[in-house]
């Protein structure tokens, strides 16, 4: 790493002389303009849009529109007035907790490392703020511009994180702020069912950027002269729920399902969310024996079904039989007597 800076950390009557290192980096896939027909890189010219002549660096200025067409023009020498432009100092202005630091407030993060014979005043900040389980607000001019930032301990090394003024963070100005919304406690309920069965502990080596991988195989493929392998297509998202208790329930037994979790149950009070797995469980426990009940049945009816004409054809058999004789021995009775 080069250092983009150098300067000292003002701690009471301590001075902390350090170097600055930039923490991150953007991993970004960066690509020239070229002419499409021959690769060409395309080259822009810094041209005057008054006179149209070509202008260098040394006769560039900063301007400042006022508005009305007017342009302030500040040259090098105006800036070379300002006290930042010498200033080399983080000047330790308080010590606050760092839940106390809103995180939309943070820009830039920076390393520092001790310089010379600053190891041991540096090595006692870095203690101190441990045991604290404070951060430092400090100032500090950094390119020419007068920052506010916090002093923090990263892995035994100071971290400088540079931070927006207050005057620069937007309000948010949306008409559903002012709208008289009321979520119902079941929804409340099952909402923070659904954040417990996705809580975890934050890795940040199990994320990983996804387009910029699948971007470099298509470069690499390009260079190699091989075919690009289609990455398989991503569940595509789930269309807007109208029924939002069916979507949180769903969503529950989805989280659980990818974390291999089984359905919970015991002792605990029942919730929303448990409730429904009981019920779902006692259905699942009858659902067999039904499944099995019709099985057993079937071969009945059809053995009852074969039996019912087999008795309808012997009562048509005997009907006959019992009408024959009574309609011969009727008339014999009559001639004896």
């Amino acid at each position: 790493m080069r250092a983009i800076w150098k300067g000292a950390v003002s701690f009471g009557l301590v001075s902390i002389g350090v170097k600055v290192y930039s923490a991150t980096e953007e991993k970004d896939i960066r690509f020239h303009q070229v002419h499409r027909e021959d690769g060409g890189r395309i080259r822009y010219k810094r041209t005057c849009s008054v006179c149209g002549e070509e202008v260098t660096y040394d006769d560039i200025a900063k301007g400042y529109d006022i508005g009305g067409g007017e342009m302030v023009i500040l040259t090098d020498s105006d800036f070379a007035d300002l006290p930042l432009s010498t200033s080399h100092a983080i000047d330790v202005l308080e010590f606050v907790p760092a839940e106390q630091v809103d995180p939309i407030l943070y820009n830039k993060a920076y390393f520092l490392e001790p310089e010379g014979t600053a190891t041991k005043p540096y090595v006692l900040l870095r203690d101190a703020l441990t045991d604290s389980e404070r951060v430092a607000i400090v100032k500090v001019a950094l390119r020419q511009r007068e920052q506010l930032a916090t002093l923090r301990v990263r892995e035994g090394v100071l971290l400088l994180n540079t931070m927006l003024w207050p005057d620069e963070i937007r309000q948010p100005d949306f008409g559903f702020l002012d709208e008289d919304l009321k979520v119902r406690p079941p929804e409340l309920a099952m909402a923070s069912s659904l954040i417990d069965s996705m809580a975890g502990e934050f890795e940040p080596d199990a994320f990983t950027d996804d387009y910029r991988a699948a971007l470099q195989e298509v470069i690499d493929a390009k260079v190699e002269g091989r075919e690009v392998v289609q990455p398989e297509e991503e569940e595509a998202a789930p269309a807007a729920a109208v029924d939002l208790m069916a979507a949180l329930k769903a969503s529950v037994e989805r989280a659980r399902a990818a974390r291999g979790e089984a359905p919970s149950g015991g002792g605990a009070e029942p919730t929303p969310i448990s409730s429904a797995r009981s019920a779902k469980k006692t259905a699942a426990k009858k659902t067999p024996a039904k499944k099995t009940e019709p099985a057993k049945r079937t071969p009945a009816k059809k053995t009852a079904e074969k039996k019912t004409p087999a008795r309808k054809t012997a009562a048509k058999k005997a009907e006959p039989a019992k009408k024959a004789p009574s309609a011969k021995k009727a008339p014999a009775k009559k001639k004896t007597a």
